[in-house]
């Protein structure tokens, strides 16, 4: 995907904002107080954009190869995070940021966790939300970005000029920087209230102990007290189930291929991670069918694997033929198959794993689930559903689109344009070498 330079401009400030919103909800999450982080006055973390925009050019020739992109954002999050933290330190005298007490960090301004853990987040906001990000730029007019570029970068460098102008102790009193300045802090701070308060009400309704308890650094909204993450079959762990199996389930049936087969091939559900969602939505749907039956005898929940799964497999097939006009799997070679959408071995394989789930892995996984800290398990419970709906909605897209252009159907609006851009043949190809177009 190609950028303009107007569009580069846009994407810097649009990142710039969203890392100073990310940065206010982490410290409000960890410290239960309202932090405007930031080094203008101004509500943005320009290393955020910055960093955005090097990673957009960078990776621009590797979009059939996500995992090298991965790679590439944690190299430019290092180079950046250290450059950065050591430009600030000699600049203002003091850091910004202090890995000092983390193990692999170099010179306290970066460590292996940060840049695994932020490279990660870079990778997946240029999977998931750039393309959101492109399709409403695209949606604006040109004329309007332009002027509305003008205003931020006018604004943008008064505010910057006010900061190193302070630091350098000099001092303005009144005036149009210094109007500017003071504008953009009570801005700044009305903005940070208000995101506090959103989290707040939040995590208040989540965990009702937390109301009254007293915050403070260390613990932020407080402690719950007697509460057990994803306690017994509850939404929160059939959406652990529903990731969990989608992993294990990918790597489960790619190493099957390779085995039988000798070839090594792709076999995930979505564009980004190897996840299968035939099986993560049969892991969550097993639990919550056959899970009541754990005290029951093994040929009880084997019948209700073998019977469920059978249905559900076909199920599958049907949808996405319906939906996306392809066919991701075809048993017609294999013994007593209906339709070729499920066979009679397969079956039986659902009723073993349906027993193995039920009676073995279950048990261990829903007692380590438990073990999570209720709050950070609230937070990433969301997380999840967040990555996996965006990265389902991309990988639909770009399917539907793919089946599209094999029928020499023309891109008609903004996200037909982002997919023929972005999401190749090739790489359709590379992930799904199986899928067939009906």
């Amino acid at each position: 995907m190609q950028y303009t330079f107007i569009q580069l401009i846009f994407l810097f400030f649009v990142y710039s904002f969203l890392g100073w919103i990310f940065d206010m909800t982490v410290a409000a999450i960890r410290y239960g107080k309202i932090l405007n982080r930031g080094f203008l006055n101004g509500p943005l973390s320009i290393q955020y954009g910055i960093i955005m925009i090097i990673v957009l050019l960078d990776i621009n020739d590797l979009w059939d190869y996500p995992l090298y992109q991965f790679i590439t954002c944690m190299v430019i999050v290092f180079m950046t995070e250290y450059a950065s933290g050591a430009i600030l330190k000699r600049i203002t005298g003091r850091r910004f940021w202090d890995y000092s007490d983390m193990k692999l960090n170099v010179g306290g301004y970066t460590c292996a966790f940060s840049v695994l853990g932020w490279g990660f987040t870079a990778a997946v906001t240029v999977w998931l939300i750039n393309p959101l990000v492109c399709i409403v730029y695209s949606l604006i007019p040109v004329n309007v970005v332009k002027v509305l570029e003008i205003i931020a970068i006018v604004v943008f460098l008064i505010d910057l000029f006010v900061t190193a102008a302070t630091m350098l102790k000099w001092h303005y009193a009144g005036g149009i920087y210094g109007n500017v300045a003071d504008t953009l802090k009570k801005t700044k701070s009305t903005l940070g209230r208000k995101t506090y308060e959103i989290i707040s009400r939040r995590m208040y309704k989540a965990f009702p102990e937390l109301v009254g308890q007293e915050i403070n650094d260390e613990v932020g909204f407080g402690r719950t007290k007697d509460r057990i993450f994803a306690k017994g079959l509850c939404i929160d762990k059939l959406v652990w189930i529903f990731f969990v199996s989608a992993l294990i389930g990918d790597w489960v049936e790619t190493v099957f291929v390779w085995a039988t087969s000798g070839v090594f091939m792709s076999r995930s559900s979505l564009i980004y991670g190897t996840f299968s969602i035939v099986w993560g939505l049969g892991g969550a749907l097993a639990t919550a069918m056959l899970y009541p039956l754990k005290d029951k005898n093994p040929l009880f929940i084997f019948a209700g694997g073998f019977f469920l799964g059978g249905v559900y497999e076909y199920s599958c097939s049907v949808f996405t033929e319906v939906v996306f006009g392809t066919v991701f799997w075809d048993y017609s070679h294999l013994p007593y198959n209906i339709n070729g959408r499920v066979n009679l071995l397969f079956c039986v394989y659902w009723g073993i794993a349906a027993i193995a789930w039920v009676k073995l892995l279950y048990p261990a996984a829903s007692f380590l689930l438990e073990k999570i800290p209720p709050v950070a398990g609230k937070i990433m419970t969301w997380i999840i559903v967040i990555f996996m709906v965006l990265d389902m909605a991309v990988s639909g897209a770009a399917i539907s689109r793919y089946v599209s252009r094999k029928a020499g159907v023309e891109a008609s609006n903004p996200v037909e344009h982002m997919c023929d851009s972005i999401y190749k043949d090739k790489l359709i190809e590379r992930i799904y070498p199986n899928m067939k177009i009906q």
